[in-house]
């Protein structure tokens, strides 16, 4: 547990534009030790509070939020792909599920697939990809809500 307050700590500075030696001084100040490798866990959890009175808003949850893709037909991807996983077809619904089906079914026949969907420019290589998606969907029997989609 202490691991990830740290990390938290650590977040939250860097959201409040903290540098390390500022770190250390707030440390200082909230638990009397400049180095959290002292810190008890309750000493550990005074300096999130007090991350959080001065305006950080740690995320909720243990999921890492992606920015919107930042093409309409890339997001249309993601958005078929969230499909097939509420229906149950997916046995790993992750962006990086979505990244080992695009290099399994694309992988020997594009000279290059990137790392992640969204570095995909090659508008027929998007649309491959679409195309593949909506193909398992009809298979599957989903029935795509094209019009949620245009959204």
């Amino acid at each position: 547990m202490s691991a990830a307050l740290k990390r938290k700590i650590h977040l939250g500075c860097r959201e409040l534009g903290l540098d390390n030696e500022a770190r250390r001084d707030l440390q200082l100040v909230v638990t009397g030790k400049a180095s959290m490798t002292d810190m008890t866990e309750a000493e550990l959890k005074a300096m999130v509070k007090r991350l959080e009175a001065d305006g950080f808003k740690p995320a909720s949850g243990t999921k890492k939020a992606f920015k919107p893709a930042p093409r309409a037909d890339l997001r249309l991807v993601h958005k078929l792909w969230g499909e097939l996983g509420r229906s149950g077809q997916l046995r790993d619904k992750s962006r990086a599920g979505l990244n080992r089906f695009i290099r399994a079914r694309f992988g020997d026949h594009w000279a290059m697939v990137p790392a992640d969907v969204d570095m995909l420019t090659d508008w027929s290589q998007i649309d491959a990809v679409i195309q593949a998606l909506k193909s398992w969907g009809q298979r599957a029997g989903i029935d795509f809500d094209w019009e949620a989609h245009r959204k």
